[in-house]
């Protein structure tokens, strides 16, 4: 593979610029006075302007799958066709997460039947999480692509190369579920029912260890 990497680097301090300045919108600055479908999708593609022009076809948020997410019990349904702010912040929440959780554990974390002052403090919560999670991925991006953004500044685990780049941070991202996931599956148990059983034929490397 070749990579240019003029052409990298002003790609990756694009990014960072526009993490830097990207806000999920607050809960106040949501609309509650009905939406139709047509409306939501356009509202949402908006606050949730993720994708670079290369990839804007490949559309996230339609219709179907809002939909799907009604009829599947992930979010409230409509009320008369229109959807409300709790709607609103529930998809929010959900397409944001769907690009690394599944929506069932999605489903373990936001459950449909919250009142309107729960998914109010759980959306503020998860809008501040949001916003210092994409600060902490801006820093780990400098650090780890020093090399690549000439710093003056170079971290033993800097990486040198695009190709490295690409995959230090598709691991990363798959330890990061692997993660949220064990950690979501932890919810009501203690150390008695908790821990990993080690089984024959499927002992881990280090004898003892539990995960």
């Amino acid at each position: 593979m070749a990579y240019d990497k003029a052409l990298v680097a002003g790609k990756l301090r694009r990014w960072e610029t526009y993490l830097e300045n990207f806000r999920l919108p607050d809960w106040e600055e949501i609309p509650d006075f009905g939406l139709y479908m047509e409306q939501v999708t356009a509202l949402l593609k908006d606050y949730l302007d993720y994708l670079p022009p290369e990839l804007k076809e490949e559309q996230f948020i339609t219709a179907a799958t809002i939909n799907n997410y009604v009829r599947i019990k992930v979010m409230p349904e409509p009320i008369k066709r229109r959807y409300y702010r709790t709607h609103i912040a529930y998809l929010i929440i959900i397409l944001t997460l769907k690009h690394s959780m599944s929506i069932a554990l999605i489903q373990k974390l936001i459950p449909m039947d919250l009142s309107e002052e729960q998914i109010r403090t759980l959306y503020t919560d998860y809008v501040a999480r949001h916003r210092k999670a994409a600060l902490y991925f801006i820093d780990q991006i400098r650090l780890h692509a020093g090399p690549i953004l000439d710093h003056e500044l170079i971290t033993e685990n800097a990486i040198d190369s695009t190709e490295s780049l690409i995959f230090s941070n598709a691991v990363l991202a798959g330890f990061s579920r692997l993660l949220a996931e064990k950690l979501l599956l932890l919810e009501g148990k203690d150390l008695n029912t908790g821990g990993s059983i080690e089984r024959s034929g499927n002992s881990s490397r280090a004898s003892g260890n539990k995960t």
